[in-house]
């Protein structure tokens, strides 16, 4: 023990006089993973960048963030990341890159956070081990490269722990109330997700801090309440503000913060419960009846050809969709069924899971002869922590009704950590034991390399035999060789972290190759679809995702790889985006239509060429405005609006944000999304919209499909109420015509006396 604190001590003073060369190049690969190429996504996530551009004109709308610049509605999640996006976009200028920069530094910065976390206990090539397995997992990368919330909320939880490691370490109450602290600053961020590591903060304090009992008790009790006070603090000043002064809070139903935090964005997600009306979800085979019932109208260039693709995309879906043992995997956007193996099955593996069989294996070995009652040494403290991260949050995952992809990156830094501690712990293990535990690191390499394969095996079409071929083989090869004292041993190790990271730092880069999705981020050669999952039959592996589908509005073969919006062939899921509700914005399949599968959006609209945000994705064009959302305007509808405004306050209202963000972004003039993000707020009746109208703060009304939620009456008091604009005046002549549930979107203009 003497002998490891001094080489501790001298590698402490070592560091201090120079850089881990080491640590370079790892620090590069992040920053190329996580930012090259952000300056392309133009609108990012549509959702929130229209809010950072409401955010920017006044404060109000900077402290509400609210979503239109007439702080109508807000946002579905807290203010504080979207705070940091608005001064980005304030220094730097509004763009998509712009809003996107936090959330890619944050992805960095939790790579060097978990570098510092893990050198210091378990020695500097466990932190290095540790830090590059966090830079490559897959899903990391994917949500960096957006202005999603989730990176930006993990490096929080990982500043969070450095904290709590240094009152540990140093004993002083401070340092304990800052970590709490900063888990209440998370809870601004994501609600209750940023509670998911509360286990692991309460156990290892207990555990590993040397103070009496009762001062134990004494500081966690304070420091939990002040974590409760900055938690909910930014929701007592909103709910205690008089509705009519504050935008309504958004995807609420009771226009009420604390009930988004702890319903909505709270046990929803784990019982799936997420509609906003209050139903939950269907169950796969219902789902998949209802989206099949609900399929939009053939578009009329519709070719034989497309409609036997689509016939065989359809006949495909209990085939393409299938979880480890046979089971239908048919879960909200394709995170499989619920039960133990989950993190396993297809979709949600090739996002997180590439070094979970080798966790295990470390865990076996990091706590291999610990007695319950200890004493524990730092590196079992440690490794106590990140357990108690990694098993709630694992559970959670397992068992929840609903969550979308990229929610796992929550998993990353308790398995990047085990996978650096626990290749230096088990390679020493390896050369200097007999026992079993001599067959722990040969045993994590063989079933990690196993694992992996059955990740890559349905996109052979994509990347080909050889990868797959080659992993497996290497992991047997490096597995089985048991020669300690030969010379070549060590690189031998080396070489096995390599081959187990290979693959992972491929799907790593995939959101780079074939293109991202802002609004749900994944990663794969499917990435540019944003619902992760094995690829379908297409012949051309960048369309491999999707089946080659295009984006709403673009006509086949018209769309570049990098930018296609497909759904999984015949996938059942719901196309809820983030934040959105379970009943509603479903991924329809496709009906033989050359430009099937279109992505019914919120609101009952489905999003082609006609809609007001027309997502004419061009090929030629160096900008990618897929955004999860349409994002572009139609010019001609824009032009008209802005020509016949005459004072009012609002440009249009439409049903939902979906409509109302591309020309939030492009304008910066309020857009009314009168159901809020999916359209089933509760926010407007008839008698306001009557009490609006006549003030003269809105008359033109764009809507295509009925309302859900509480608008139907409002939608049925404008239909009847109205005068219908010709779409000569407002409709580009050169866009295909339009389709959704109840026909072609329709303009109305609206005065009363």
């Amino acid at each position: 023990m003497k002998h490891m604190n001094s080489e501790v001590k001298e590698e402490r003073t070592s560091n201090k006089k120079r850089i881990d060369l080491f640590l370079v190049p790892i620090v590069l690969i992040a920053a190329f993973l996580n930012l090259f190429k952000i300056w392309t996504d133009e609108y990012a996530n549509a959702y929130y960048t229209a809010a950072v551009k409401s955010m920017l004109q006044s404060f109000h709308n900077f402290f509400y963030a609210s979503f239109d610049p007439g702080g109508y509605v807000t946002i579905d999640k807290p203010p504080v990341v979207f705070w940091i996006q608005t001064i980005s976009a304030k220094i730097f200028g509004f763009h998509g890159w712009s809003v996107i920069l936090p959330q890619a530094l944050a992805g960095i910065g939790s790579v060097l956070l978990l570098y510092v976390l893990i050198k210091r206990t378990f020695g500097v090539w466990a932190g290095r081990f540790a830090a590059l397995a966090m830079a490559l997992t897959p899903i990391v990368p994917a949500v960096s490269r957006t202005n999603n919330i989730d990176s930006m909320l993990v490096f929080t939880l990982l500043l969070a722990t450095w904290m709590l490691f240094r009152a540990v370490r140093t004993v002083k109450f401070g340092w304990v109330l800052a970590a709490f602290a900063m888990i209440g600053v998370a809870f601004n961020m994501k609600m209750l997700q940023a509670y998911m590591v509360l286990p692991a903060f309460y156990v290892f304090y207990v555990v590993a801090t040397k103070i009496t009992w009762k001062k134990k008790i004494a500081f966690l009790t304070t420091a939990t309440a002040l974590m409760l006070a900055v938690s909910v603090s930014w929701a007592v000043v909103v709910d205690s503000t008089s509705a009519d002064k504050r935008p309504y809070m958004g995807s609420s139903q009771t226009n009420s913060v604390l009930e988004l935090a702890f319903g909505y964005n709270g046990i929803n997600r784990l019982t799936g419960n997420t509609s906003v009306t209050g139903s939950s979800h269907k169950q796969p085979a219902q789902t998949e009846q209802q989206t099949a019932s609900s399929e939009t109208k053939q578009n009329s260039n519709s070719s034989a050809d497309s409609s036997q693709s689509s016939n065989q995309r359809k006949s495909s879906f209990s085939q393409k969709m299938q979880a480890p043992g046979g089971g239908n995997q048919n879960g909200m956007f394709n995170t499989g069924n619920p039960g133990p193996f989950r993190l396993f099955q297809k979709g949600l593996s090739d996002q997180i899971s590439w070094l979970l069989p080798f966790v295990i294996f470390s865990i076996v070995g990091l706590f291999a002869g610990v007695k319950f009652k200890g004493p524990y040494t730092a590196k079992q403290k440690e490794s106590l922590f990140w357990l108690a991260w990694l098993l709630p949050v694992a559970v959670f995952f397992s068992i929840a009704g609903f969550f979308h992809q990229y929610y796992l990156i929550m998993l990353a830094p308790p398995i990047a950590a085990f996978a650096g501690a626990g290749a230096v712990a088990l390679w020493s293990m390896y050369k200097q034991h007999n026992d079993w535990k001599s067959w722990l690191l040969p045993g994590g390499i063989l079933t990690t390399a196993a694992l992996q394969v059955y990740i890559m095996s349905p996109y052979v079409s994509s990347i080909g035999v050889a990868p797959i071929a080659g992993v497996g083989a290497l992991g047997v090869i490096l597995a089985i060789r048991k020669q300690r004292k030969n010379s070549l041993t060590n690189y031998l190790g080396a070489a096995a972290m390599v081959v187990l990271l290979a693959m992972p730092a491929y799907w790593a880069m995939t959101p780079i190759i074939y293109g991202g999705n802002s609004m749900l981020p994944s990663a794969g050669p499917d990435s540019s679809s944003g619902m992760g999952g094995p690829p379908s039959t297409a012949t051309n592996s960048k369309q491999s995702g999707f089946n080659g589908m295009q984006p709403p509005g673009s006509s086949s073969g018209n769309s570049s790889s990098n930018n296609q919006m497909q759904p999984p062939s015949g996938s059942s899921n719901g196309g809820q985006m983030p934040g959105g509700s379970s009943n509603n914005g479903q991924m329809q399949p496709p009906s033989g239509s050359s430009n099937s599968g279109q992505m019914q959006m919120p609101g009952g609209s489905s999003n082609n060429s006609q809609m007001p945000n027309s997502f004419s994705s061009k090929s030629s064009s160096s900008k990618r405005k897929s955004g999860g959302m349409n994002a572009e305007v139609n010019q001609k509808l824009l032009n008209y609006l802005t020509k016949n405004n005459t004072g009012e306050k609002y440009l249009f209202a439409t049903t939902d944000s979906t409509s109302a963000a591309p020309y939030i972004i492009k304008t910066g003039k309020p857009v009314m999304a009168m159901g809020g993000f999916s359209g089933s707020d509760p926010i407007l009746t008839v008698s306001k919209l009557k009490a609006m109208i006549k003030k003269g703060e809105v008359k033109y009304f764009y809507l295509s499909g009925m309302g859900k939620g509480g608008q139907s009456d409002v939608i049925t008091w404008i239909k009847e109420n109205s005068k219908e604009i010709p779409s000569s005046k407002w409709q580009s002549t050169s866009s295909s015509a339009q389709q959704g549930p109840s026909g072609n979107g329709t303009l109305y203009e609206i005065t009363l006396k």
